[in-house]
């Protein structure tokens, strides 16, 4: 367990003359399930790519842990397998099967191109790779976007055993599911 101090947040995007986060003070723990909730422009993406370090902005953000965010894109190989190894070079297969597993998706796919998977496996599978990997904190960015609805309670059971994480969704079922801890991003504030 370790902490995420943020002092004196203080961010905008160049050109704009209104701060999307202005001397946001937070405290978060590493072994929390955040979700992370507010109405769409508030910033969640945006928080999430300034603790991830994409950002430059005015404060501080200390961590002792390092970020994976998702989504992001994987690289292409003759196999799902090889793709994953080009991500997380140190998961060993069964960690990956494991995960795989977890989440109710045949081994299998390892096996065929990346770019012949669903968009639910693949997404789907990207989260296994980032959860088979070494310790970090994941920073996880509306995953059920092209998800059915047993996909999403799929990803809702299987977030439910992980700890470390931040959340991005406006699904509230899975949010209920997964999460113990929900920052939200208002208006003027973030709670």
């Amino acid at each position: 367990m370790s902490q995420i101090k943020i002092s004196n947040l203080t961010f905008a995007w160049p050109g704009s003359p209104d701060n999307v986060f202005e001397d946001v003070n937070l405290t978060l723990d590493t072994d929390w399930k955040l979700g992370l909730v507010g109405r769409n422009g508030r910033g969640k993406t945006t928080f999430l790519k300034l603790l991830a370090g994409g950002l430059a902005y005015i404060g501080s953000i200390q961590a002792v842990a390092s970020f994976a965010y998702f989504p992001y894109e994987p690289l292409e190989a003759p196999a799902t397998r090889g793709s994953l190894r080009l991500i997380m070079p140190q998961a060993l297969d069964w960690q990956l099967e494991r995960e795989l597993s977890l989440l109710e998706v045949r081994a299998d796919v390892l096996d065929r191109p990346i770019s012949t998977l669903s968009p639910g496996e693949r997404a789907k599978v990207l989260l296994a790779a980032l959860f088979a990997g070494d310790d970090r904190f994941l920073l996880i960015d509306e995953p059920t976007n092209h998800m059915d609805a047993q996909g999403r309670r799929q990803l809702g059971r299987y977030l439910s055993g992980k700890k470390g994480f931040i959340l991005v969704s406006h699904d509230r079922e899975i949010l209920d599911a997964s999460t113990d801890h929900t920052l939200s991003i208002n208006r003027a504030d973030i709670t």
